[in-house]
């Protein structure tokens, strides 16, 4: 494919094209050819820039919209390549179209069902991420140019995620060495009181684990960039991952006085990969567990959205709520709100973040709805199994 997009580039770079016609349809037979099996979505401009023949890519990648280029550098570059002839590339980032992202309808719930809160105190958020696009423009004749919108997010995601993950375990192990380092003096020297080196002994071992734990989150938060490709092997039952991962917190959840309660649709099925949304369901119940109150309930439910496209998964709490500033990032790496409780305290800040990459990683999203005071649900979106 690589080679069929050169030899069609290397046309673009020639200038104008044989046919001269102006017809979308006169095309000679062999440039069609190339465009129909290029990797790329290739987008066809007429002279008054309207997208007359369009991968349907395009579209979700968000650079065309009713039939027209919405991207700005991208219309530029058609503008240049009209004037000037040749070919030209721009490098653009974009986001998904909300018609393109998974909803689960009215805060976070499904349509008609949820508390209703007035005013703005309520807050219904979803996530998405930037679509980083490689873009290579060029004039077929005097009328129409051609777009070819090659999407390399994969591999800068991948990217970001591995230098994220060398700095943030490089900054973590600057307590644990320091730590070490001290304790080391003291046992060395032997002038200092068995409490004092037990104390840094302790030290020590918190530290430990707290870096084991950030470790074991960014290795999940790499496992959420790989992308799932659904197959007959990989068809779950989200039910059945839950009511698992409701037992394996049961432990955690009578030292906190709190009751887990699962339920939903056993025939909902979706393809995914079991480890990471395992994964993802764990982080949201833990944290529901961690901000519950003694003697609340988290309740995880698993049903369809009322479009019928997608399962959604919500696990809702009885907590304090998520204040207003904190909301728009809390799916944010590392990041920690103010309202930590002695459950909540030792945590790393990656839970959300590993459950946001996992819904986008399979084609779904995540939202939030939370209410000072009338706790939080989380909705986990993936595609129903086709």
């Amino acid at each position: 494919m690589g080679s069929l997009t050169s030899r069609f580039q290397h046309m673009l770079g020639k200038g104008d094209g044989d046919d001269e016609s102006g017809e979308i349809d006169d095309l000679d037979e062999s440039t069609a050819a190339l465009l129909a099996m290029l990797p790329t979505a290739p987008i066809i401009v007429d002279g008054s820039n309207e997208v007359v023949r369009s991968n349907p890519e395009a579209y979700r990648l968000g650079v065309v919209r009713n039939d027209t280029v919405i991207e700005p550098e991208v219309l530029a570059a058609i503008e240049k390549v009209r004037a000037s002839g040749g070919k030209c590339h721009v490098d653009v980032t974009t986001d998904t179209p909300q018609e393109f992202l998974a909803k689960s309808g009215k805060n976070g719930q499904s349509k008609g069902k949820g508390p209703h809160i007035e005013g703005d105190e309520a807050l219904h958020s979803e996530v998405s991420r930037p679509n980083w696009l490689h873009v290579t423009v060029g004039r077929i004749n005097d009328s129409f140019v051609v777009v070819l919108v090659d999407d390399v997010s994969e591999n800068i995601r991948f990217a970001q995620t591995r230098d994220a993950f060398i700095t943030n375990v490089s900054e973590q192990l600057t307590k644990p060495i320091q730590a070490l380092q001290q304790l080391a003096s003291r046992l060395e020297h032997g002038e200092e009181p068995q409490e004092a080196i037990a104390a840094d002994a302790r030290s020590l071992r918190q530290y430990c684990l707290h870096l084991e734990h950030t470790v074991a989150d960014l290795m999940l938060l790499i496992k959420a960039q790989e992308k799932v490709v659904p197959n007959d092997t990989n068809r779950i039952a989200p039910l059945e991952l839950a009511k698992k991962v409701a037992r394996s917190l049961e432990p955690m959840a009578q030292e906190a006085d709190v009751t887990i309660q699962v339920g939903g649709d056993g025939d909902v099925l979706v393809n995914a990969d079991t480890e990471q949304i395992t994964a993802a369901l764990r982080k949201l119940v833990e944290n529901a567990i961690g901000y519950s109150s003694k003697g609340g309930h988290v309740n995880v439910a698993v049903g369809k959205t009322s479009e019928g496209s997608h399962a959604v998964i919500r696990v809702v709490d009885q907590g304090t709520g998520i204040a207003k500033a904190q909301r728009e990032h809390i799916f944010e790496r590392f990041y920690r709100g103010d309202n930590q409780n002695e459950r909540t305290a030792g945590g790393v800040g990656l839970g959300l973040a590993i459950v946001k990459h996992v819904a986008l990683t399979h084609n779904g999203s995540v939202t939030l709805w939370s209410a000072p005071r009338q706790g939080s649900t989380f909705s986990l979106l993936l595609p129903l199994a086709r």
